[in-house]
This record gives C-alpha cells, structure tokens and sequence, in this order.
C-alpha cells in the first residue's frame, strides 16, 4: 500500500499526498494558474500510476517527483512542468551546497584549511574559515552567474578569494605618509600624529592591522624609508631638546657639535629599536578576529637623506638580528628597490644600504629585490614602483592617476593552461581558439564582480574608505559607493602551468627547448594584448597577473588527471607550475634560469616574480649573491629573490641546515623549517599538501657548501 515514502536520508516516513498537492499548485502559480482542484486531480493521476508498482514498493521522493514531472507532460500541463522541474533543479541545489557546506565545516572543524599559510590553527581561525567555506558555496549558488561558477568548480578558471567575492576588495599600498602626519581614526577614536620615531612605527604597525580586517589581500608601504624619514628628524629634534633640558638642569651650558652628536647618537639608538618593535608587531599582532598576523610589506632603498638612509639600515639591522632567539621573522614582506644612480654602483649614495640589504638576504631571505630600471618600470622613475610581497604590481591607471599609492587589486582569476592544451591535443590553432575563449570567459567574470563591487558602500570599509586610504575616496559619504575610488583599482587575469601547458602542445617546457620559449612568450604576450584590449574596451585596468598559486596549488592538477587520466610532464605530479616558471624539479643553471624567466616580466604588467634556489644560505659569498642579483637586473626582471633553506632550533636558536629531526647543538626536536611560499615566507608545516610536494621536488641552480651558525 501507498503509505510510506523514503527520504533523501534513508529516513522512512507517512506518505502526504498534500505535499504533491501543494508542489503543483505552486509550480502552476508561477505560472499564472490558479486552480487548487486541478493540481488535486492531477496528484491523484499520479498516485494511480505509482499504484501500478509492487504493492510492497517504497517510493523515493526522487521516483515520486519524476511520476509527478511525467504526468504533467502527459496531462498537457507544459508549463506547469516546466516550472516544477525548474523548482526541483533549484532545491536539489540548495540541498547539494547545504551537504557540500557541512562537509566543509566537518573538515575544518578538524584542522583549518591550508590554502593560506598565514593562518593558523586557533578558534578564531576555524571560526574565520568556516564562515568563509559559507560564503563561498553562498556566492557560487546565489550571485555567481551559472557558466562562470561552473568553470570553477569544473577547474577551466579560479576564482580567488571567493569567499570575499561581494564584500571587499584585494590589496592596497596604503599612503601612511599622510596618515601618520594627519592623524587617524581606526574606530576606537582619533590618534594623533606621533612626534617620535618610535610613536611613528608602532602606529605604522597598527594602520597594516586595522586595514587588515577591510581586505583580504596583502597591505603595503611604498615608500617606508621616505614615509619614516620625517620622524626620524623629529626624534632628532626631540634628542636635542631633552638633552639641553637635561643640561640645563645641571646648570651646563651646551657644547653645539657634541650634543648634536649625542643628540644623534640617541636617534640611531630609537631608530633601532622602532625599527626592531616595528618588526615584533608585525610578527605578533593579530587580524580578522586573531586569524592571522597582517599580510604586510614594506618598500625601501632610494632614499638618499640621512634620515631615510637610517630608516633602511636601521630595519635591515633589525631583520638580520631577528627575532627573540634569532627567528628569522615572516613579516614583513621586505622589498628593497634597486636603481641606477642611487644604490646600484659602487659610486651610488645608497650603494652601501644595497650591500647591507644582500648580506641580510643572505642569512634571512628577504629583502627582495625590485629594479626600477627594467624597461616597464622606468617610466615610472619619479614615481618609483612597488610591490607587495607576493608580487603585486599596480602602477599605469586608465583613469590618469598613474601612481602607487592609495591603490591596489580589486580581484582576479586564474585561467588553467595545462587544461587548454590538454582539450586542444597539440592543435594550435584550436589552443589559440581556447584561450581566446578562456580569456572572454575570464573578462566577463572580472566585470561582473565588479559589478558587485563597485556598488558597495563606503561605509563597508569603515578604516580603508572611512579614512581615505584609496586615491578618490575623500568626497564619499556613509551611503556612497565606491566605484569612484575603486575604478582606479586593476583586474587582473592570472595564468598557471605554463611549463605543463607547452610541455603538454610540444612535448618540451621552456626550459627544455627554444622553441618552447618563443611559444610561450606568445601565449603570455597574447593574453596581456587581450589584457589591454579589455581595459580600452571597458574603461578600466585589466592587468595580467603570473598567479600566486598557493590555495590554487595542486586543485587544478587534481581535477585534470582525474578528467583527462596522468600524462606525463603535465599531471603526473601534485602541482602545476606557478605562472611563467621553470618547473621547481628541473635541473637548470641559475643564470640559465634568470635569461629564460626575465623576458615575461614586462607582460605581466599585474605582478611577477622569479626565484633561484641555493642549497643553503650564501653566508660569506656576498659576491655570488650579487652576481645572482644584477643578472636579474640584466634580465629585465622587475622582482625577484633568492631561496635557500632556513631551518631554526625554537629552543636553542641554532640557524643553519638541519637535516635531521634533532637540533645538532642542543638535540632538540622543536625545529622550524622556514621556506618561501608565492613570494612571502611560512614554515612547511603551514604548508597545503600540494605545495609541501613542489617543496621537496626543488632542484638547487647552485651549490654552496652549508653554512651554520648558532645563536
């Protein structure tokens, strides 16, 4: 007999002819019908055919809905049918993502998410990822238009940061010049301006953390040396005072060249220490709710004035000293820029801070090294570019405010090129027509997020707009959007795999053949025309970006091999190679390296970086590192660094390389394994899988016997 029903979750529970009833009529409402005795006849058409099964036969709901679908048609009621099929697709949909969201909170209610290696473990952080995993499966069922949410989940795109997709915006070089000189507001009343070095950095800490929680991207000073420079020159002055003061008191008169010398003597001394507290805040303070420390970096280098040269030695002393047992600090991201005429020759003035920065390279990995001088970048000499720790770049702006701060990205998605190669099966004339489709899918995309962003309010961003951080945002209102700042903003288009995707159309990466490399420096000139086509068309920045893949990392290649099966060179690994690199495993001479790398630079006009390995930090051999260095000057690089290992014992301080699982001073085990992630620092154990996989498989470009010391 027809009196049970199994649900969706093996539950057995009383058949209810009226919920059939009520489905139908509501299907037919929608439609503009309005007869409850029709859908009451029609329910009992389909229960005589449900009474045409095994009399012992329980119905799934699915069965019944599909009875219910075929009598409609048969019936004559099209439209109905329809809209009842439609209003079943759309609740199967909020089931699917209910499940796929519980089981993301299961996941992380056991260990947070690694897509982001500056996320802890904490309550905070699980609570922070569970909210995210909800607004993410919110945006791909609720605003994310049909195609593109279906690219990504499929992996033919990524969009990052999905979890923030209608909510704020990416990243921003943060103008703290003038907010340090005119005070500001973070919410918890007006700090005025400091009259002290120290005053200075530790409010310069607290800007990158209150900004922080208006984005989820990185936050950056572009010009820290210049920015800080003023209150150095305060302190000076303060120094001054309190020592004729302090005189004074003793009934001394002051002798003018010696007290200007203590006077500086105590400024070098406060410098340090701002410099040294600027850095423990960064490493310590906490964002979004205790989730992470600010995603923070800082530029430095070109500033010739006593007082800015302080700034930047003072810091580079501070990093090299580390942290309190010797830790090498993960923030900030350091960016040292390089420029002919200021630092790069013997001749330069800042010439010695540039040597200072490569000893502190080589011991500490950053600072990394930004070239004003590469063709992309010189026409911004008076602007001077900066970069942000991962790589990004903004700079030329469609608006006319070709500046660096007070701007940032505003979002950006990751075209899968192994994939496209893979679809075209070494056609490439069909790989052209792929991309091309891939590159409108992608411009689509951007706009339409866009969309959504521009018409958040200011009030959104309570400390970004509310203080006036991004360039145009000083005339909004509460209720005002953003679109007149954010406009200056870029959208960029990333890549990934290129190596996997020419490896996949010729059978060699880039690495492996000249052939290779002309195809691939095609690939990436085309997309940055389309790039730049966007921009006119629509009147914004669309930018190319060489992808930061660490969240992406490994998704894509998962997806593919389990689509398209292992092909060698391309998904036969956990990883596809970030952006325009060599592959990590293959073994290349460093220079070789630099020369096949510097030429994509100048497309990626949204970011970029380049990296060599050595075996172990290049203590002693300052030469070699700076051969390292000017070769990616001399290659037309715009940002790059240098890896090594950097392994630290928590309870000795003991640097060096540590092979095994004990420290071989003290034999302790807590050891901190220091390695750099798309372009910012984490330990392995923060490591996603996938990137803990490409880790290992690093092949060194140059070998350097290991170097140790302890302390």
């Amino acid at each position: 007999m027809l009196t049970q029903i199994r649900k969706r979750d093996d539950r057995i529970v009383p058949f209810n002819d009226t919920l059939i009833t009520n489905a139908i009529f509501k299907a037919a409402q929608s439609v503009g019908g309005d007869d409850r005795q029709t859908a009451m006849e029609l329910t009992l058409d389909a229960i005589r055919e449900m009474k045409t099964y095994p009399e012992d036969h329980v119905f799934t709901v699915e069965e019944v809905q599909d009875i219910v679908e075929k009598t409609l048609i048969e019936r004559g009621h099209a439209q109905t049918a329809k809209a009842y099929i439609l209003y079943r697709e759309k609740r199967s949909m909020v089931r699917e993502g209910r499940t796929e969201l519980m089981d993301a909170v299961a996941e992380i209610l056991k260990e947070t998410n690694r897509d982001n290696a500056n996320v802890g473990n904490s309550p905070s952080a699980k609570v922070l990822q569970i909210s995210e995993a909800a607004s993410k499966n919110y945006y791909l069922k609720r605003v994310v238009p049909p195609d593109e949410a279906a690219a990504h989940a499929d992996g033919d795109i990524y969009i990052h940061d999905l979890s923030w997709y209608g909510k704020t915006v990416t990243c921003l070089q943060i103008p703290v010049d003038r907010l340090l000189k005119e005070g500001f507001n973070n919410g918890h009343g007006y700090i005025r301006p400091p009259k002290g070095i120290k005053t200075a950095a530790a409010l310069a800490a607290i800007i990158l953390q209150s900004n922080q929680n208006d984005m989820h991207g990185g936050q950056s000073f572009a010009y820290f040396d210049r920015d800080m420079a003023r209150y150095v020159e305060l302190e000076f002055e303060r120094q001054k005072k309190m020592l004729r003061a302090d005189l004074g008191e003793l009934g001394l008169t002051a002798d003018e060249e010696k007290l200007n010398e203590a006077a500086m003597k105590r400024t070098e001394d406060e410098t340090y220490q701002a410099m040294e507290g600027f850095i423990y805040n960064l490493n310590t303070m906490h964002s979004r709710a205790g989730a992470q420390v600010p995603f923070s970096s800082i530029n430095f280098g070109t500033d010739t004035s006593w007082s800015g040269r302080l700034v930047t030695e003072k810091f580079l002393l501070a990093y090299e000293k580390g942290l309190g047992r010797g830790e090498t600090p993960l923030f900030p991201n350091t960016c040292f820029k390089v420029k002919d005429g200021v630092n790069y020759e013997p001749e330069d003035p800042n010439y010695d801070l540039f040597l200072l920065s490569m000893r502190v390279a080589c011991s500490r990995l950053f600072p990394n090294f930004s070239f004003q001088d590469s063709t992309f970048n010189t026409p911004y000499r008076d602007e001077e570019v900066a970069y942000m720790g991962c790589r990004t770049r903004v700079i030329s702006d469609i608006h006319g405010m070709n500046v660096t701060n007070g701007r940032g990205n505003l979002s950006f998605t990751t075209i899968n090129l192994p994939r496209l190669a893979i679809r075209a099966e070494r056609n490439l004339a069909g790989f052209w027509q792929l991309l091309d489709e891939a590159v409108d899918l992608v411009v689509k995309q951007l706009l339409n997020r866009y969309e959504v962003q521009k018409n958040l309010k200011m009030k959104d961003f309570p400390f970004m707009m509310g203080q006036h951080l991004y360039v145009d945002s000083e005339d909004l209102g509460p209720n005002d959007p953003v679109e007149k700042a954010i406009r200056h903003g870029t959208l960029s288009m990333g890549f990934i795999g290129l190596a996997e995707c020419l490896k996949c159309l010729t059978g060699s990466h880039h690495g492996e053949s000249d052939s290779a490399q002309a195809l691939g420096l095609s690939i990436i000139s085309h997309m940055r025309l389309r790039c730049d086509e966007a921009g006119k068309q629509h009147n914004l920045n669309f930018s190319l970006l060489a992808t930061p893949a660490e969240g992406l990392s490994g998704v894509f290649t998962r997806l593919d091999a389990a689509k398209y099966g292992v092909i060698p060179g391309v998904t036969d690994k956990e990883w596809y190679t970030n952006s325009f690199h060599i592959p990590v495993e293959y073994e290349i001479d460093a220079l070789r390296k630099i020369a096949l790398e510097g030429p994509y630079h100048k497309y990626c006009n949204a970011g970029h970086i380049s990296y060599v390995e050595l075996s172990s930090a290049p203590k002693g051999n300052l030469e070699a590192f700076e051969t390292l260095v000017r070769a990616m000057y001399d290659n037309d690089m715009g940002y790059a660094a240098v890896n090594f290992p950097v392994d630290i014992c928590k309870e000795c301080g003991f640097n060096g390389v540590i092979e095994t699982d004990h420290c071989p001073k003290c034999g302790g085990t807590g050891i901190s394994r220091v390695r750099r992630i798309t372009g910012y620092l984490s330990t392995l154990d923060n490591f996603n899988d996938s990137k803990l996989a490409e880790a290992k498989a690093r092949r060194t470009h140059m070998k350097l016997p290991p170097v140790s010391s302890g302390g």
